[in-house]
């Protein structure tokens, strides 16, 4: 059977990692500053993260959400305390994709509403609020078909307000840091008048926090930097550090009712071994706190480099903008330099390491990338 070709693929096999480290099959060492798609959040193979999947396989347990998961409970009180949303409700589910569809469910259930608002490049899952941040028009159409969502331009606080006129609004949908989009930041001016423009409307605010969240950006979640509340909150990426899992923190405002939202895999006792042990690293280590020194300290020296047209992001979500296609200085790290980046569009590199990462870390990127340029 061949595998669906959606993916176009280095000629690499990565077959284990330490720390911001990873090796493929030949024993070749690479500095990772991507973390598979900000997936990686405390480091490859961090020992208390191994130590805890395995204690928890030696008692593996699979059971739907009929019967108490205490683990569940425990991850929810280490996440509200360390996150500042103890307030909150958390609905565990699986994939950044299936957050996000169950915030939207929850925003219609409430609201009685369906239309819903993002903006102009946003990046919501491939499923139900995919990608208009695609350049790709054989994948654009059939996601919008159902005429539900409407995208605005960013930072338009007018064009939403027109939208939201129009009464069949349930919900606004904004990235906490555009990462597909290209490392883009909402001003937080406007954060704060859209969170007070959904509040004047009744409209549900979400704060899709899939990549830009979990202390990446330097806060827990990127938009504190605002000083808002939103009302839903979608998690995923380093919220298990590569195993599946992803989660919705929900505002008091909503109340659960039996059958409202429902998932066989999330929330299952390996997935909160994986994410509990996250929130405990994060707090011994204080990563939080290191993704934002070490991320001003890598941007203030990417500034530097006259290559570079324009240096974007929070913390460690870092987008380097060029004049040129960057595909081929992306070829260059890593084959020449052995260094992982991502991309975001045409001319953007983008930087998601582990927030583990060191300032000497860094220093040994700025020399490859010198290198390379």
């Amino acid at each position: 059977m061949k595998l669906f070709d959606v993916y176009p693929l280095f000629d690499i096999e990565i077959v284990k990692g330490r720390g911001v480290h990873t090796y493929d099959a030949q024993g070749t060492e690479y500095l990772d500053l991507y973390g598979g798609h900000a997936v990686i959040s405390v480091g490859h193979s961090h020992p208390h993260y191994v130590e805890a999947l395995k204690k928890q396989a030696e008692n593996l347990v699979f059971y739907s959400n009929s019967v108490i998961n205490s683990l569940q409970q425990k991850m929810a009180d280490k996440l509200g305390k360390l996150s500042g949303y103890d307030d909150y409700q958390l609905f565990l589910v699986n994939s950044g994709a299936e957050a996000n569809e169950n915030a939207l469910k929850l925003a219609s259930f409430h609201t009685g509403k369906k239309r819903v608002i993002a903006f102009k490049k946003a990046f919501h899952g491939r499923t139900s609020l995919a990608v208009e941040a695609t350049d790709n028009p054989k994948i654009v159409a059939p996601v919008n078909a159902s005429g539900n969502i409407t995208f605005v331009p960013f930072n338009d606080l007018e064009a939403v307000r027109a939208e939201i006129a129009k009464g069949d609004v349930c919900a606004v949908i904004i990235e906490g840091i555009q990462g597909v989009g290209g490392v883009q930041i909402p001003c937080d001016d406007f954060m704060k008048q859209l969170r007070a423009l959904c509040d004047e409307t009744g409209t549900v605010l979400i704060l899709d926090e899939i990549q830009s969240g979990y202390g990446r950006s330097g806060k827990f979640f990127a938009h504190q930097y605002a000083g808002i509340r939103p009302d839903i909150i979608t998690m995923a990426k380093g919220i298990g550090n590569g195993f599946p899992l992803s989660g919705v923190l929900i505002s008091p405002k909503f109340a659960p009712v039996y059958g409202m939202l429902g998932t066989t895999f999330g929330g299952n006792h390996l997935a909160c071994a994986a994410g509990i042990a996250v929130l405990e690293i994060f707090e011994e280590e204080n990563l939080v706190e290191n993704a934002r020194e070490v991320g001003e300290y890598l941007m203030a020296q990417l500034k530097e480099i006259p290559q570079i047209k324009e240096v974007r992001g929070r913390g460690l979500m870092i987008g380097m903008e060029f004049e040129e296609p960057v595909k081929e200085l992306r070829k260059k790290l890593l084959f020449e330099q052995k260094v992982f980046t991502g991309a975001s569009g045409t001319n953007v590199i983008r930087l998601l390491p582990p927030l583990v990462i060191t300032k000497a870390d860094a220093d040994e990127f700025i020399t490859r990338l010198k290198r390379a340029l």
